[in-house]
């Protein structure tokens, strides 16, 4: 159960910017496994799974983890991988803007 609910739209405004602004559809080169993907530097990525992309991933399928009941320390490295080439291809863009 959440402790804070945001109920001011300035406060939920900020909450969809921070969520789901500059995200990016990423699929797995590998499995196709399509999540979406924003970087806000060289060093951090965020990646939102569905439930949908959790099943298609045959990483995760292989060691046998259940859907929301991954590592998230362990990501795909396939993933990971297509998610870099996504960068290098610039599809990615990379930087905060507005702090975000």
């Amino acid at each position: 159960m959440a402790s804070f609910v945001p109920t001011r739209e300035e406060t939920l405004a900020d909450l969809r910017r921070y969520t789901e602004e500059r995200l990016v559809e990423v699929a797995c080169l590998d499995c196709l496994a399509r999540v979406r993907v924003k970087k806000n530097s060289d060093h951090q990525t965020s990646v939102q799974w569905t439930g949908q992309s959790r099943s298609d991933c045959q990483e995760f399928q292989r060691r046998g983890e259940a859907p929301g009941g991954r590592d998230v320390h362990k990501p795909c490295p396939r993933l990971m991988a297509s998610i870099d080439e996504a960068v290098r291809a610039g599809d990615v863009p990379i930087g905060a803007y507005d702090g975000y």
